[in-house]
């Protein structure tokens, strides 16, 4: 498996920069791949990263990242509330994941406030911008080496 970390962004996330800045910031999808493509490079990690609009090709992804990858930074997006087939394929895989979301999805819409997701997940960040994802790879890289996982 190696030293090999999985990004994984869901729904309209391909829009950062351009969505709702106001919510979601000015930074990019690519200024998000390259922000944790450092933190990987800096502690001895290669980064894959994928986004789709579709459930079943984050599903496809998830269930490859299991014999590839030491660990997982998703941003499920929307499907966080709805997924049951997300939240069964995390519990399928054995590499750790952490649930990323930009906003304070608990300061947001009634609807944001519940998780499909956080219960088979390593742990949640939430509402600091896109560095949750800076966050999200520091901690990941900490617990898998921590664990001795790799």
């Amino acid at each position: 498996m190696g030293k090999r970390l999985l990004l994984l962004n869901g729904p309209n996330l391909n829009m950062l920069g351009q969505r709702e800045p106001e919510t979601y910031g000015s930074a990019t999808l690519k200024d998000v791949v390259d922000m944790v493509k450092e933190v990987c490079e800096q502690h001895g990690y290669e980064l894959d990263y994928f986004q789709s609009n579709h459930e079943g090709d984050l599903i496809d992804r998830l269930q490859k990242a299991n014999n590839e990858a030491a660990g997982i930074i998703f941003n499920p997006a929307a499907y966080t509330h709805t997924s049951i087939a997300l939240r069964d394929a995390i519990a399928a895989i054995n590499p750790p994941v952490v649930e990323v979301h930009i906003s304070n999805v608990h300061k947001r819409e009634e609807f944001r406030h519940h998780s499909m997701l956080a219960p088979v997940c390593l742990s949640q960040i939430v509402g600091f911008g896109v560095d949750g994802y800076w966050l999200a790879a520091m901690g990941l890289i900490q617990k898998i080496e921590s664990e001795g996982r790799m």
